[in-house]
């Protein structure tokens, strides 16, 4: 993690927020140039891929929300995180964090405060090896107040309780008819007691949250979801991640329905289809210790990485707690009526991190080979899709070289260079991940043809420069339909 914080520092993936100023809090980061365009392309392919392919209501909600949100959803209530602080230096510490460093092992999230206090014990602090104590419930929720007479309101910490306080209207504008499934794009914002390894564990995060409102008593008989009956997901059961089918994960009840197999499975294919291999990608069902409270199933789809197994999507089937705690606190009705049934629908969530998952394909995909360090993300992820060459600084070539570059500026993310020796060139874009880099020399004046070299195989071929934008388009793949 520290070469990887010091590389995306040095080529602007992101950098902390405000550091120019001494009292700038941990737990906030900026995006770059090159950063920017990374998160930029996640997002089109995720709306490409999980929004556009199945037909999801896209919503986009407010971040402040009044304290009657939160007192239905839990938060105020169960939104918190055990803090302890040093008797010696006074340094406030997040405590399981501290016991699992310690222990070597995940701390369950609702561990009591007693037992925390007895593991507590042998623990000490990092700063100045002095004793730990003060322990208690720290809540996580940003407050603040609207208007003159100053109305009690938050910060959101998850995107999806828009979609639940919206659901009234959403199913009408699915013409009353379950299931229905809405996704948001948004930021959220939780008060970390301590925010860590970079963009893991963030006080402002952006993440993509899906929720499916569906019949819990219909759901197995709706066609679409049978169409991955036959496809495999990895799960992680007794601690060995096995493939299976989805028909062989529901007979042996891994999973429950063909609505969370259609969805696990949606989810794994999209991170696959960024190239993240397979093998490196699994679902662990949490148990009862770990799973939120208004959980009756969750998995956790998990990466490896660097630093061990990294959960980016958090895939929970909650039941009807939300419209039932937001109906018993609005007073609105959430009843619908579903093949002649009166229900509260039933929630299937996708939450998505969408800062960790970038930083975890940045992870994946910065590798060394002999004497070059090279970002090998999708072509469609990179944040320069192609870079433009003159092959040396003649007014000939290099006014050939701008025209190319402007003919390929609108369509795809590009950058002109003529500093350098070419080799030297080569190495600055493959070290940002640039896949295609397009050379003019000489004979492309004669012929029309430029030299567009391959980022990971780093074959060259000829290839004329009208049929530059159909070679990017084609290699492009998941962006290019």
């Amino acid at each position: 993690m520290e070469e990887l914080s010091r590389y995306c520092l040095q080529y602007g993936f992101f950098y902390p927020t405000a550091e120019i100023y001494r009292t700038a809090p941990s737990g906030f980061w900026d995006y770059g140039p090159l950063g920017t365009l990374l998160k930029q392309k996640f997002l089109q392919i995720a709306m490409k891929e999980l929004v556009r392919r199945d037909e999801m209501i896209l919503i986009d909600g407010s971040q402040i929300l009044p304290r009657e949100v939160f007192l239905a959803s839990g938060h105020l209530n169960f939104f918190t995180d055990p803090l302890c602080s040093c008797n010696n230096c006074g340094s406030i510490f997040r405590a399981d964090k501290l016991i699992e460093e310690k222990i070597g092992k995940p701390v369950p999230e609702r561990t009591p405060l007693e037992e925390l206090a007895r593991l507590l014990q042998n623990v000490k602090c990092p700063s100045c090896y002095g004793e730990l104590g003060n322990l208690r419930l720290f809540n996580m929720m940003f407050k603040t107040t609207v208007g003159v007479d100053g109305d009690e309101m938050y910060l959101r910490p998850e995107t999806t309780q828009n979609i639940y306080i919206s659901f009234p209207r959403l199913y009408v504008y699915a013409r009353r008819k379950l299931p229905i499934t809405v996704a948001q794009i948004g930021k959220s914002f939780r008060n970390e007691i301590s925010p860590r390894q970079l963009l893991l564990r963030l006080r402002e995060f952006t993440q993509l949250e899906i929720e499916v409102f569906y019949n819990p008593n219909n759901i197995d008989n709706i066609e679409k979801y049978k169409e991955v009956e036959n496809k495999k997901i990895p799960l992680y059961i007794n601690n060995e991640r096995i493939i299976l089918t989805c028909k062989e994960a529901i007979n042996h009840g891994f999973i429950s329905n063909w609505l969370q197999a259609y969805y696990l499975t949606l989810i794994y294919e999209f991170y696959v289809k960024l190239n993240i291999p397979s093998e490196k990608i699994r679902f662990r069902e949490l148990n009862d210790d770990e799973k939120a409270f208004y959980a009756k199933r969750a998995w956790d789809l998990e990466v490896e990485t660097s630093i061990g197994w990294v959960e980016l999507v958090a895939c929970n089937d909650r039941g009807d707690y939300d419209l039932t705690a937001h109906m018993k606190v609005s007073g609105r009705e959430m009843y619908v009526i579903d093949n002649t049934s009166r229900l509260i629908p039933h929630v299937f969530e996708l939450s998505m991190g969408v800062d960790r998952s970038i930083l975890t394909l940045l992870d994946l995909g910065l590798v060394k080979e002999n004497e070059r360090t090279v970002l090998k993300l999708h072509p469609a992820l990179a944040p320069i899709t192609v870079a433009v060459f003159p092959l040396i600084k003649d007014s000939t070539l290099v006014k050939t070289a701008k025209d190319i570059h402007e003919l390929l500026k609108t369509d795809f993310d590009t950058v002109y260079d003529d500093s350098g020796s070419i080799g030297r060139r080569y190495r600055r874009q493959d070290i940002i991940g640039t896949p295609y880099c397009i050379t003019i020399d000489f004979n492309t004046l004669e012929d029309g043809a430029v030299t567009i070299r391959d980022r990971d195989t780093m074959e060259q071929k000829r290839l004329k420069i009208s049929q530059i934008k159909e070679y990017l388009i084609e290699r492009l793949g998941i962006l290019s339909s």
